[in-house]
């Protein structure tokens, strides 16, 4: 059995198994494959390849490598000059031009927005850089009531919109503060936007990733389902919790558990709950989605894990989600799964 080790995002933990051997499925042809990694927004990009030989695999490293950079230079809210900064920057509450890839991640935000009841919230940008998660300094002591204040008050879904006429598009912010931050969906777009790349290019059989949001399609190279392996909540990057076939479909983890730092002798994670406007304090630890695509699963891993174990449940059930929870106990961890998630985990695993 060949192992494969992902490295996981800094808000994610996914390990990726591929080429594990599985008796749910006969084998397919079995073939050449090539791994092929590299950095992006600020993590790690993979992709596993099956039926390309060596000599075309560095064609497609550069196409994967420009189109992330691309992505990045949309959604980036580092980077000044990006195609979000632009929009960040401006005081105007005029509509802005956008292009459709903006367009298209902020309406999916948007929508899970509204359904986790504003848990997940692409304004909360003031938010996050005031918690020193953005592109701003950490913090050398944790902002006081008046500071959090003043950055909620320059947030909020209902003070953004997306319009969409005649095959244009434009985001509209009606106050001049807001700031849109897409870390918590960026991965999930470009994971799916490398799948879109795979298809074009020809290869049909294919595992991608994107720090923690991963999407597959076809058999490794070994003619065997492609096997995403969730990670258990702790430091070690090879504990394996869960093992599911993702059967096409595109996965999503949000954890509270790497992307931390200390202040004032607390841990302050990098989940930020929007109506608090401070790092979430409960014990959901890790959240994982499974759904059509990455980008919709990133969506909604970030916004169940603001809402923590009990509401993240109640959303689930309404929305019948595929979901994964791990949730910090007195002693141990506790797990959760919807009954759609059970049909992605591996027999035995339930």
């Amino acid at each position: 059995m060949e192992l494969t080790l992902i490295r996981a995002g800094l808000v994610a933990g996914l390990l990726l198994l591929t080429g594990c051997d599985t008796k749910n499925a006969p084998p397919e042809e079995k073939t050449t494959s090539v791994v092929l990694e590299g950095k992006t927004m600020g993590t790690y990009w993979r992709a596993s390849l099956a039926g390309v030989d060596s000599a075309r695999a560095e064609t497609l490293r550069h196409k994967i490598q420009s189109q992330l950079d691309g992505d990045d230079q949309l959604m980036s809210t580092w980077k000044p000059d990006s195609a979000l900064s632009r929009f960040n920057q401006s005081r105007s509450t005029a509509p802005w031009p956008v292009d459709e890839a903006l367009s298209d991640i902020v309406t999916e935000a948007l929508r899970v927005g509204a359904k986790t009841y504003g848990a997940m919230d692409i304004t909360v940008g003031p938010l996050v850089n005031l918690w020193g998660f953005g592109p701003d300094k950490q913090p050398v002591k944790t902002p006081d009531a008046s500071q959090i204040a003043r950055a909620k008050a320059q947030t909020g879904l209902k003070h953004l919109t997306v319009i969409n006429k005649a095959g244009q598009q434009w985001l509209q912010k009606d106050i001049p503060g807001l700031y849109v931050d897409l870390s918590t969906v960026g991965e999930g777009y470009a994971a799916d936007h490398l799948a879109r790349l795979m298809e074009r290019e020809g290869v049909s059989r294919y595992l991608v990733s994107v720090g923690g949001a991963v999407v597959t399609r076809g058999t490794n190279g070994e003619g065997n389902p492609w096997r995403v392996a969730i990670q258990k909540p702790t430091d070690q990057e090879n504990a394996v919790q869960a093992v599911v076939d993702l059967n096409g479909h595109g996965i999503s983890t949000s954890g509270s558990y790497r992307n931390y730092y200390e202040l004032d002798g607390k841990r302050i994670s990098h989940v930020i709950d929007p109506v608090s406007g401070a790092p979430i304090q409960h014990k959901l630890v890790s959240v994982t989605v499974i759904a059509p695509s990455a980008l919709e699963a990133d969506a909604w891993d970030t916004g169940l894990m603001v809402l923590g174990t009990e509401k993240a449940q109640q959303v689930a059930r309404e929305q019948q989600l595929a979901v994964y929870m791990i949730t910090r106990q007195e002693q141990g961890f506790a797990v959760w799964m919807s009954p759609q998630f059970k049909t992605f985990l591996l027999s035995g695993q339930n």
